[in-house]
């Protein structure tokens, strides 16, 4: 507050910095800080948590000469961030992280704009020394977007097949995949999880979230695909929207979306049901609703769970 010149579009503060950064530290998503490096560092070292939680701080010295990225390079976004203040201020960014000064992949961004998930973050750390230090990676890729890099590395291969990529002398591998893997590979593996997979649920108005949920695991672990690939669940557009579906849709996170009976009735399914025609209007609701909202391909056809729940699994093809 002692620089204050009453301008409102800035909060002036009162107390120390050392108490402020508490605050600011816990309620935003990057600290951008005008002043010394290793101040900076004792006023933020006892909240320091990990990676996934830390904002992103940037560290730029009184003359504005260098911006450097201080935390939270990759996953926090401050090597992003510092990169444009330094364009900005016509300033050196400063960037030590080792992918980017190598200008290779970094490992824990992968697919990141395309909202894929890392499913165990535990062997980042092994794969990323692999990748930095010039070792051979194998990627192997069967769902999500294609174009998440623009040109692989040298000592970066993709591979055809998984049994093709496991059996290369590559240290680390890179899977993108929507399926559930096992073997001692994985020790080795980064897998990612794209948003692939679209569940279409036929349902009564009654069906409540446990049954949803139960009905969506079964299928999961039956033809072992992963949760974390979940896009959208889809069903019929009825009069009023079932409960139990929004009520799962917020649990995991997920987005519904509803489709006219007129238009699951134009969608050529593999079990049409008379049943189901006369109910709703359309001979197929969860295999129909699978294929029209993914634009994809059928992969787990109609699976029923009596009285009142089918569901049905599609891909989307990128």
């Amino acid at each position: 507050a002692k620089f204050s010149d009453n301008n409102n579009h800035i909060i002036w503060y009162t107390e120390s910095t050392s108490e402020k950064i508490v605050e600011l530290f816990k309620n935003n998503t990057a600290l951008i800080c005008i002043f010394s490096l290793g101040a900076v560092i004792r006023l933020i070292a006892p909240y320091l948590k990990d990676k996934k939680t830390d904002p992103a701080v940037i560290v730029i010295d009184d003359k504005a000469n260098f911006v450097i990225s201080m935390l939270s390079g990759h996953l926090g976004g401050a090597n992003e961030l510092t990169q444009i203040i330094a364009q900005k201020l016509d300033a050196k960014p400063v960037i030590t992280t080792a992918a980017d000064v190598n200008k290779t992949i970094a490992v824990d961004l992968v697919g990141k704009e395309f909202g894929w998930k890392i499913d165990d973050d535990s062997t980042v750390t092994k794969v990323s020394a692999h990748m930095v230090n010039e070792e051979s990676i194998g990627v192997y890729q069967e769902a999500g977007k294609k174009n998440w890099v623009k040109e692989l590395p040298k000592n970066v291969k993709n591979y055809p097949s998984l049994e093709e990529m496991i059996n290369s002398n590559s240290k680390g591998y890179l899977i993108i995949s929507d399926k559930i893997l096992e073997g001692d590979f994985l020790k080795n593996s980064v897998v990612y999880r794209p948003p692939s997979l679209v569940v279409g649920i036929g349902l009564h108005w009654d069906t409540s979230k446990q049954t949803i949920k139960e009905g969506i695991d079964v299928c999961l672990q039956k033809f072992k695909l992963s949760e974390k690939s979940i896009a959208k669940l889809a069903s019929i557009k009825k009069s009023e929207d079932v409960k139990g579906l929004i009520d799962i849709g917020k649990e995991m996170g997920v987005n519904v979306e509803y489709v006219n009976r007129e238009e699951l009735a134009e969608i050529s399914a593999p079990n049409p049901s008379d049943t189901v025609k006369a109910f709703e209007g359309t001979s197929s609701v969860s295999e129909a609703a699978a294929i029209k909202v993914s634009r994809g391909e059928l992969i787990v056809e109609k699976q029923k769970f009596p009285p009142n729940l089918t569901i049905a699994v599609a891909r989307i093809v990128n």
